[in-house]
C-alpha cells in the first residue's frame, strides 16, 4: 500500500510554541508577557546547565590564530567555553604540517623559568575567563594613534598587570604597567581594528578567554594556532526565532523547560518529580546520540630528557 507522505523534514518549534508546549506539560496555559519572560529566563539558564553537563557536539567550531613574533598571549572568541583540541600549523597547501601542541595547566605555565624564550610553540595554557566587560572610572589621558604601544591612562589602579582593555571598539592586549601607563601593547586584538582615540575616552576591562603559548613564537617561519572550540549555546530569542539546537534535542528542551517552570508556577508542584524524570530521560537519550561514533585510537607519547 502506497502512502502519500509530506516529503518534508522541516518541523521545528519557534520560541513561542516551545514555551507553550512546556506550559501545557505543567498543566498551565501561556497567558501573559511575564509568563514569556520567565520562561525565556529559565530557558537560558537551562542551556548554561547543558554546557556544564559536557560536550554539545553542535557547538564545536574550528578556528585559527596566526601567531605573531614575540607575542605569547592571544584572545579567543568571547563565547568560548573551552578548547577540545589544538595544533600548530606551519607551511601552506601541500607543504602544510600540523604539529601537536600540549595543553598545560596554569600551575605548570607559572613555573616555566623563562617565559620569553623563543621558538616553535610546543605548549599552551588556556586561560578560561568569562568574556565579561567591566566598567571602570579610568580614562585615556592622551590622544592615541593607531600605532602607539605605550598608553597613558588616568590611573592603572584597579587593573591587572597584564590583560585586555577596550577603548571605543578596539581591544588591546598589554603585558606591563606603571602607575599611569600600560606597556607592550598589542593593538587590534580579537578581530578588532587598531584606531586613533581621543583623550578622556572611557577604558573598559575585558576578561577575554585566551591562550598563552610557550615558547614565544620566533621569526623563523609563520605559525598558526588551529583549534577546535566548544562555544556557548545562543540565547533564547524574542519569540519568533528557532533555538540554537539540532532537531534531535527538541524533546529534551521542551521536557527540561517544563521541569524548570514547574518549580516556579503555582499549582504545578505535584508534577515536579514526573517532569524531572522525563527531562533526565530525554537528556540521556539525546546526549547518548550526540557523540562521536568513530573508533578511538590511543597513541603513546614518549618524552626523553638529556
Amino acid at each position: 500500500m502506497a502512502y502519500n507522505t509530506t516529503g518534508t523534514v522541516a518541523f521545528n518549534l519557534d520560541l513561542n510554541n516551545l514555551i507553550e508546549e512546556a506550559f501545557e506539560r505543567c498543566g498551565q496555559e501561556l497567558r501573559s508577557g511575564y509568563d514569556m519572560r520567565t520562561a525565556r529566563r529559565s530557558l537560558n539558564l537551562m542551556t548554561l546547565e547543558w554546557a556544564n553537563r559536557g560536550l554539545n557536539m553542535w557547538t564545536v567550531e574550528q578556528g585559527q590564530i596566526v601567531l605573531a613574533t614575540g607575542q605569547s598571549t592571544y584572545a579567543l572568541p568571547t563565547d568560548t567555553i573551552d578548547l577540545l583540541d589544538s595544533v600548530i600549523r606551519t607551511g601552506t597547501d601541500t607543504n602544510q604540517t600540523d604539529i601537536n601542541i600540549s595543553r598545560i595547566s596554569e600551575s605548570t605555565f607559572s613555573t616555566i623559568p623563562n617565559k620569553n624564550a623563543t621558538g616553535r610553540p610546543i605548549q599552551v595554557w588556556i586561560n578560561r575567563q568569562s568574556g565579561a566587560t567591566a566598567v571602570t572610572t579610568i580614562t585615556l589621558n592622551e590622544t592615541l594613534t593607531a600605532t602607539d604601544t605605550t598608553i597613558t591612562l588616568s590611573t592603572t589602579v584597579g587593573i591587572a598587570s597584564a590583560g585586555y582593555i577596550k577603548i571605543d571598539s578596539e581591544i588591546i592586549y598589554y603585558s606591563g604597567t606603571t602607575s599611569t601607563d600600560i606597556q607592550n601593547c598589542v593593538r587590534g586584538q580579537a578581530n578588532t581594528t587598531a584606531a586613533a582615540h581621543t583623550t578622556a575616552t572611557a577604558i573598559y576591562v575585558v576578561n577575554l578567554p585566551a591562550i598563552n603559548v610557550w615558547p614565544t613564537p620566533d621569526s623563523s617561519q609563520t605559525y598558526t594556532f588551529v583549534y577546535w572550540r566548544l562555544r556557548r549555546i545562543q540565547d533564547a530569542g524574542n519569540g519568533i526565532n528557532g533555538e540554537d539546537i539540532p532537531f534531535r534535542f527538541l524533546p529534551c528542551m521542551v521536557a527540561g523547560l517544563a521541569f524548570y517552570l514547574s518549580m516556579k508556577i503555582p499549582g504545578a508542584e505535584a508534577r515536579i518529580q514526573m517532569l524531572k524524570s522525563e527531562y533526565q530521560e530525554q537528556f540521556e537519550m539525546a546526549a547518548t546520540e550526540d557523540r562521536e561514533k568513530a573508533s578511538i585510537r590511543f597513541v603513546p607519547r614518549n618524552m626523553f630528557y638529556a
